[in-house]
């Protein structure tokens, strides 16, 4: 029997991070496990603050003063013993605290009270009795009992036009009772079904050389259109048979509903989705159902890795290149990474499918820790669409000013005139980037962040895309007065308004983050266009890889450059990846499919490989790159992030911990110091931003070093500085 309990408390402070030991009192210890939530009293003045039980003990010595568990919040425990040793070593290599770890393992809103949603239902009590076989009570029952159950009180009333008064009389007299049901609040739509799909030679390959393998890591790297998806599906099928379960994850709520479409139209609506679209009690109840074990099978975005399936047998990751499966917050936790630890400490599969690996994980196959799976040709025999390539420089000397070149003006202007559909892509929203004065050069900045403000054109504001700030547009410059004020740039909101221009007749919608703000945004977007109820679709990344559109003919990349001009060692990569990934949108069905990728800069070898759509030339120069460079793989690199709104402080600060820093470093002559340095976007929401970067041979030892030395150092202004370390981040920014 314990007796004792180490809790973690609710509060993001780094001196809480530890466990606090408290006494179990008799009513709950027969009742009372590890992983439990737990009202305790915490501090001075014993304010029931939330806890999580971590470990259990039979006696405590040496400490006086202990305080006893008032109560257990829940009806189980939320964390299970693996999610502990998963939290323990998240702790660790994210330089995050317990209670972050822990709020990353259950749905968000829970710590906030979100529980089962109950509802009082109104159904048919005792008959027997004649009293109230007038109207309007015999009326009521007859309602009731042909809707039993069906109705709360107020929707009773509503709905059928009755009187509450009446309805408490029948509930008084024992005529009707007021029943207490948990409403669910996930999908439950009956899906198309989506037939299962006989595997062509490469595809049976995969599925046998998987299942039979003894390791457990798998890339799967297929070309776009090579049926990957289906792969995943035979493999979520056979774990079924051995009574396993899967995760699937996405890297793009967009690609949601088309996956999700996909797995209930072949396994049916049992299956969980998760994401962040969804509300807290939506979120809730599809862990929930996960927790208690009546779903087997789970599609969602990067949060989905954390479900608690008891008996994990596969994950999957869709497009693993993406950077979305990076967590920008503590901690800051990469799937691909909780996928391998899930692995080792369950002794599930990794599967990993992208037609553009990440330089990262195509080393590790090279290293042979990954076992590489090769798919070479289109699953149903399409075609790969022809790609050409568009000089921009060519267009502006032939005093072509548009945006479009005269080979996507025609291409889109033919299919337009096939009944076909078309996609163009651009991986900047908004109207125009930035709006300047002609005259004395001023830039419109947001006053919150060191960034131009972008136009957007709907609601004629300005709007800064990284605090959300707007303000009305100005005709006069609010420097020198003029009236030449100019919009510079494009952006997807005018692609959308220059192809209504050029091609009026044309269905137009656009999936970008303003366009899908709304909870089922994506889910309208995407089925508009695969019904065929728009022509043309204008995007961002979102549309730039995953999406199945078998009557589009026609890609158009409106600027291959702009990810090419980000300070960035990874630039190059993720320009040839989207190039490639968007390109792959294209002649997915029985047409063949045309891409036209517009840029001023046609030498840059990612681009060219892109074109030519040759991943290993473009991995053989670029790792060439890396390594010249010492960057990962090779290295890693530490970035060390400090914020503040007093710009003086800040700067003082991190020069101090700086100083510091060099001093250390002389005994790890492998490690370099970049730094100290403004960040390329110096200010965001008010917050003046400062970095240290390290590369080199960077172990989890020299971080926990370089975390509690910073904390000393800055101990005496640690309520005015943010500090934040991230390992290998998937932006320097």
């Amino acid at each position: 029997m314990y007796s004792f309990a180490g809790i973690i408390i609710n509060n993001e402070s780094v001196q809480i991070d530890r466990l606090f030991t408290y006494r179990i009192p008799k009513e709950l210890s027969t009742k009372l496990e590890v992983g439990y939530r737990v009202k305790v009293p915490f501090g001075k003045g014993n304010r029931a603050t939330d806890g999580f039980v971590i470990e259990l003990y039979e006696s405590c010595d040496g400490i006086n003063h202990i305080k006893d568990i008032q109560s257990i919040c829940d009806d189980f425990p939320l964390l299970r013993d693996v999610d502990i040793r998963l939290m323990e070593i998240m702790r660790k290599k994210y330089f995050c605290t317990y209670i972050q770890c822990i709020k990353t393992l259950i749905p968000t809103g829970i710590t906030r009270g979100v529980k089962s949603k109950i509802l009082s239902k109104i159904y048919l009590g005792n008959e027997l009795s004649g009293k109230y076989d007038k109207e309007p009570y015999k009326s009521i029952i007859d309602i009731v009992k042909n809707n039993d159950g069906s109705f709360t009180k107020s929707e009773l009333s509503n709905s059928f036009k009755i009187s509450i008064s009446s309805i408490n009389t029948l509930i008084k007299h024992e005529f009707l009772y007021s029943g207490q049901v948990a409403v669910n609040r996930f999908d439950t739509r009956d899906f198309q079904s989506y037939e299962k799909k006989t595997l062509n030679v490469h595809q049976k390959l995969a599925v046998d050389t998987i299942l039979k393998s003894m390791k457990r890591k798998f890339l799967i790297h297929g070309v776009t259109g090579s049926g990957k998806t289906e792969i995943y599906m035979h493999l979520v099928s056979e774990m079924l048979n051995q009574g396993k379960q899967s995760i699937i994850l996405v890297p793009e709520i967009a690609l949601t509903p088309q996956m999700v479409e996909r797995f209930k139209g072949r396994f049916g609506k049992d299956i969980a989705v998760f994401h962040s679209k969804l509300s807290d009690g939506e979120r809730y109840d599809e862990w929930v159902r996960v927790k208690k074990g009546e779903v087997n099978v789970a599609v969602g975005a990067r949060s989905a890795i954390f479900l608690p399936f008891k008996n994990l047998g596969l994950i999957v990751i869709d497009e693993e290149h993406e950077g979305s499966y990076k967590s920008d917050s503590d901690p800051k936790y990469n799937s691909r990474e909780i996928a391998d630890i899930r692995s080792e400490l369950e002794g599930c599969k990794v599967l990993l499918g992208s037609a553009t690996p990440s330089i990262e994980t195509f080393f590790m196959c090279k290293q042979k820790e990954i076992e590489l799976l090769t798919i070479t040709d289109r699953a149903d025999g399409a075609m790969m669409p022809k790609v050409e390539l568009v000089d921009m420089r060519e267009e502006l000397l032939q005093n072509n000013k548009s945006i479009f070149s005269k080979k996507l003006y025609n291409a889109i202007n033919q299919c337009l005139e096939n009944k076909e559909q078309a996609i163009l892509f651009l991986n900047r929203r908004g109207y125009s980037t930035f709006v300047s004065c002609r005259k004395c050069g001023y830039v419109f900045k947001c006053p919150n962040c060191d960034i131009s403000l972008t136009y957007h054109n709907h609601g004629n504001n300005l709007t800064c895309h990284y605090c959300g700030v707007n303000q009305r547009v100005s005709s006069v410059c609010p420097s020198c007065g003029s009236k030449y004020v100019k919009y510079f740039g494009i952006g997807t909101e005018k692609i959308e308004e220059e192809v209504k221009k050029y091609f009026p007749s044309a269905r137009v919608i656009r999936m970008d983050h303003d366009t899908t703000r709304g909870k089922n945004s994506y889910e309208k977007i995407y089925s508009t266009f695969k019904e065929r109820e728009a022509d043309i679709l204008i995007g961002t990344q979102m549309v730039a890889k995953g999406l199945d559109f078998k009557d589009v003919t026609v890609v158009g990349v409106i600027a291959a450059d702009l990810s090419l001009n980000l300070p960035d060692y990874r630039s190059a990569e993720r320009t040839f990846q989207l190039i490639t990934q968007v390109s792959g949108r294209a002649g997915r069905g029985q047409k063949n499919g045309k891409v036209i990728v517009q840029t001023y800069n046609p030498d840059n070898y990612a681009i060219r490989y892109s074109i030519s759509n040759d991943y290993y030339k473009f991995y053989d120069e670029e790792i060439s790159i890396r390594q010249g460079m010492n960057y990962p793989p090779f290295s890693k690199i530490l970035c060390i992030n400090m914020s503040s709104k007093n710009e003086k402080l800040l700067i003082n600060s991190i020069q101090m911990a700086s100083n510091y820093l060099k001093n250390y470093l002389k005994e790890n002559s492998n490690i370099e110091m970049l730094g100290p340095c403004s960040c390329t976007i110096g200010k965001i929401k008010e917050q003046y931003r400062w970095q240290i970067i390290f590369k080199g041979n960077i172990d989890s030892e020299f971080c926990r070093n370089i975390k509690s030395s910073i904390y000393e150092i800055l101990k005496e202004v640690y309520n005015d500085i943010r500090v934040s370390m991230d390992l290998n981040p998937s932006s320097l920014l």
